[in-house]
Order: structure tokens, then C-alpha cells, then sequence
């Protein structure tokens, strides 16, 4: 059971490939960068560590300003694989916070978000997919990506369950302040 609990200690948020030509292809990237900026600010308020991916950010362009600009540090490992794990800056960073809890977010659901998944998986690490922080052009490659994690062994979740697992108890600060944000 344990793989399905978050707690702020424990804890990394990683946003996969939020850049400004892939943004451009989906959707529902309205919804999943609105969500992932409230995942970012209680991160920020809990001193979650987060860890921002790029893409061939030549071809793709940089991480979308919004999410740049909430950012507390904005230093984006650049990759050219798919799975983050393959790009050896990118597991060094994690294992580096000493975190067995990765809230997954980002772009594309069914390519580079699944093939980090379970590349963070087979590391042992526990992983939560926030299903309304992630996206594909096409929403039946969303949907096979999101059964193809939640059958690997990934947690697959949504913004407001993440914040309040992360946050534990109303009444605080840091409640008040996401409540707001989220109503």
C-alpha cells in the first residue's frame, strides 16, 4: 500500500516536456497548465523538489513561459530520449533528492510521460500520474497511455487528490492559499 500514499517529505514533482511548439498540439493544455501551476506553488510552499525535462528544445522550443515563470529555480535538463531515465543527468538529479515519491506531469502522455513512468518503476521508485497534468494530441493515446501505467504499477491520480495528500490537514497557511486557488 504504501506506493499510494504522498507525503511532502518524500516527494518530487517532474514536469516532462511542457515546450512551446509541443504545447501547441494539444487540446487540453489549457487544463494541464493550469494544473501543474498549482502543483508547482504548493511544491514551492512545501519545499517539494521539482524537476523540469525539455525535449530537443531546438525543434521544440523552451518550457512554456507560465510554467518558466512560477518556477522557484528554472534549470530544464535537456534530453533527446524519450524516457527521461535514459538521459543519465536526469536519474543522477533524482536519485540526488532522495525522494521514492515522483508525481509525474507533462506532455505526451503515450510517448515520453509512459516511458518515464516505468523507467522510474523498474528504479523502484513510487510513481503518481496526475491524469488531469498530462496530455497527448490525441485523447485515445492519453487514455492507452494512462492504462498502460496504472497495469505497470503506477499510482494514477488528479491534481485536487495530490494536493490534498500532500497538504494532510485543513486550516494551515498553505491550505487556505491552494483552496482559493482551486475553487
Amino acid at each position: 500500500m504504501g506506493k499510494f500514499f504522498l507525503d511532502k517529505t518524500n516527494a518530487a514533482l517532474v514536469i516532462i516536456d511542457i515546450q512551446d511548439r509541443l504545447a501547441a498540439a494539444m487540446k487540453v493544455k489549457n487544463e494541464v497548465i493550469k494544473n501543474c501551476l498549482h502543483l508547482i506553488e504548493l511544491s514551492k510552499m512545501l519545499n517539494i523538489p521539482i524537476v523540469v525535462t525539455e525535449q530537443y528544445p531546438k525543434g521544440l522550443g523552451r518550457t512554456l513561459v507560465e510554467i518558466k515563470e512560477q518556477l522557484p529555480v528554472y534549470q530544464p535538463i535537456e534530453k533527446l530520449t524519450f524516457s527521461c531515465c535514459e538521459e543519465p543527468n536526469f536519474l543522477n538529479e533524482i536519485k540526488k533528492l532522495d525522494k521514492m515519491s515522483i508525481i509525474l506531469t507533462g506532455m505526451e502522455t503515450h510517448i515520453c510521460v509512459l516511458q518515464t513512468c516505468i523507467g522510474l518503476l523498474r528504479e523502484g521508485f513510487n510513481v503518481h500520474i496526475v491524469r488531469d497534468a498530462v496530455c497527448s494530441r490525441a485523447k485515445e493515446n492519453w487514455k492507452t497511455g494512462i492504462e498502460f501505467m496504472r497495469d505497470a504499477g503506477a499510482a494514477i491520480t488528479c491534481t485536487e487528490t495530490v494536493l490534498f495528500q500532500l497538504l494532510k490537514v485543513a486550516g494551515t497557511e498553505e491550505f487556505k492559499a491552494i483552496s482559493k486557488k482551486i475553487k
